[in-house]
């Protein structure tokens, strides 16, 4: 296994991935053929028409959500990754200048949140160069970050490395940092998790906020134990329309508490994470 020493000798780097997906999601109006179909209340239409209910939904992500979730992020000294939409964005000024002011990192969730999967390699390549000068335009630097909306190509990490990402989020098979060699030039995977997402907050079987906090510290808490021997990383990701609920975003306060009581941990964005992982173990030639 590769050694991995944390500044000041931490246990664990923790990793906290807010999602902006919020206006970037499907839509008619922005030429989809149908709505958004990721719904809280599980309502999948498949029709061209407009789900304004489930729109709302969204909205209330950056109306409500988002300026709870930068002040705990504040209040706590936390420096998150969002993982953004270019378009999201776009189209939400104000939360793109909080981030900025906030140096929190922003890796890129695609142009739009939507799946990439169909994409023939120009357009996949089109959408990834349109996802970087759009977020380069937004926040002043081009992200070195990618996470798709779940499904990728057998082209897309050969794409990125192209474009000159650092690292790739899209896999969950460590809770360590890890080159994948099986291109011409190796790309840095930092794994994701859904096991602790808010997202398992949305989806059947759901949840409870409690359960839900629990089943994050206790994640955090044995990854912290095996960093005694061998530092680890925890991913720990968030949506503003999901944790942003006023019945939801306690138990973020009550992680955020938790963590930060530990001694020997170090909480950062991911590009520093990648950063340190490339300083100690270079790609393999």
């Amino acid at each position: 296994m590769a050694k991995w020493n944390l500044p000041n000798d931490a246990r664990i780097a923790l990793s906290v991935v807010v999602n902006v997906e919020e206006g970037s999601e499907m839509n008619i109006r922005d030429g989809d053929r149908g709505p958004e179909i990721v719904d809280e209340l599980g309502v999948a239409l498949h029709k061209p028409v407009r789900n304004y209910s489930n729109e709302s939904n969204y909205q209330y992500g950056l109306k409500a959500g988002a300026p709870r979730i930068m002040k705990l992020l504040d209040d706590y000294g936390i420096q998150a990754t969002f993982t953004a939409a270019a378009q999201a964005l776009e189209r939400a000024p104000d939360l793109t200048k909080a981030i900025v002011a906030g140096n929190h990192e922003v890796c890129s969730h695609g142009y739009r949140w939507v799946h990439q999967y169909f994409m023939d390699e120009d357009k996949e390549r089109d959408f990834i160069r349109k996802a970087i000068a759009s977020i380069e335009a937004t926040t002043g630097t081009r992200p070195y970050g990618w996470l798709s909306r779940y499904l990728l190509t057998d082209n897309t990490r050969r794409l990125l490395m192209e474009e000159g990402f650092t690292y790739h989020m899209d896999d969950f098979s460590d809770d360590r940092p890890f080159w994948d060699t099986d291109y011409e030039k190796p790309i840095l995977i930092l794994p994701y998790a859904l096991d602790s997402n808010d997202m398992k907050m949305w989806t059947a079987p759901s949840l409870t906020p409690s359960d839900w906090l629990q089943y994050a510290i206790d994640t955090f808490d044995w990854l912290y134990r095996e960093g005694a021997d061998d530092p680890q990383m925890m991913s720990f990701g968030l949506h503003l329309r999901i944790i942003g609920r006023p019945g939801r975003i306690g138990y973020l306060e009550k992680f955020f508490q938790h963590v930060t009581s530990k001694p020997d941990v170090w909480i950062t964005t991911r590009q520093h994470i990648a950063e340190s992982w490339v300083a100690q173990n270079p790609a393999p030639v």
